[in-house]
């Protein structure tokens, strides 16, 4: 039995429903079916019953949330034995988020002479995980956390920047309104792949009652702008940062007209351990490194 299957075990009995767990913790479906049907093994027993329309925890699985929740919580426990000294910090974010980072950093270490100060890249879910064991102080993300035990800090709205061929019909307007955009086929690699992107278009979308159409889905070794040369009459969406270091060759880059596609950037802390004079420096040092807004 391992740690990994009681968190999506207790994903799949909270949630009810193997899609939206699944989105939850970050990984796919079949990862998610794969790992609850070798618990129930380990059991031997099923711990869902699962029809067409519903998802309902039998006895077995009911008993087995509270204990799952309590091994969960030792686990933090532990980890946080190896918590940082007081005038240690870690940071955890991902590879886009460097550049904002290392400038807090340095900052941050003008005013704490003494401080020693980690970057550490992991992705989304294991950043979060990194926060609520104390391995990590502070996470910086896109998006943001619904949990009783985090609290989150806005640090800037991020427009995502729409990406089109110079052949694209829409490559002369300098700021495609998304009514323009839906008429096209979206090119973005699959949703569980990448969760964040799709929700925000998704979303605004919907409040927009526009209708929105797919081009093939890029795969995991391909880019979003070399299937576009390939694709010329679709379009895409990235963040600000990897259009920066995405080659400009036979593509234009856009900002859509209404400021519609946009996401948060975050710093989530631990809201149940008191929060230091360090780390709210280094949080108000992140939110002085917001790009300038886009006109």
């Amino acid at each position: 039995m391992e740690l990994r299957q009681l968190r999506y075990f207790l994903a799949v009995a909270e949630e009810l429903n193997f899609s939206r767990a699944a989105e939850r913790s970050y990984v796919s479906q079949s990862a998610i079916s794969l790992q609850i049907a070798k618990l129930e093994r380990e059991m031997s027993e099923p711990l869902f019953e699962r029809t067409s329309r519903s998802v309902r925890l039998t006895v077995v699985g009911a008993q087995l949330v509270s204990i799952a929740r309590h091994m969960l919580e030792l686990e933090q426990s532990a980890l946080a034995l190896t918590a940082r000294r007081q005038n240690q910090l870690r940071l955890t974010g991902n590879m886009t988020f460097a550049a904002n980072a290392l400038a807090a950093i340095v900052s941050v270490r003008e005013r704490h002479p003494g401080a020693e100060i980690d970057f550490v890249l992991k992705r989304f879910a294991e950043q979060i995980d990194a926060v609520t064991s104390g391995d990590c102080q502070v996470a910086l993300i896109r998006g943001t956390v619904e949990r009783s035990n985090l609290y989150v800090t806005e640090l800037w709205t991020e427009d995502l920047v729409v990406v089109l061929t110079e052949g694209h019909p829409l490559a002369g307007a300098d700021n495609p309104s998304l009514e323009q955009l839906a008429a096209y086929p979206l090119l973005l690699p699959k949703r569980s792949e990448q969760i964040l992107l799709h929700r925000v278009i998704e979303r605004e979308m919907k409040r927009s009652g526009l209708g929105l159409t797919f081009g093939p889905p890029v795969a995991l070794d391909h880019t979003a702008s070399a299937d576009l040369l390939n694709q010329p009459d679709c379009w895409s969406i990235m963040y600000a940062s990897t259009a920066e270091s995405t080659p400009k060759t036979g593509l234009v880059f856009r900002t859509e007209s209404g400021h519609r596609l946009q996401l948060a950037v975050s710093a989530v802390v631990d809201a149940t351990v008191p929060a230091t004079d360090m780390q709210r420096d280094l949080i108000d040092a992140l939110a002085a490194t917001a790009p300038p807004q886009l006109p």
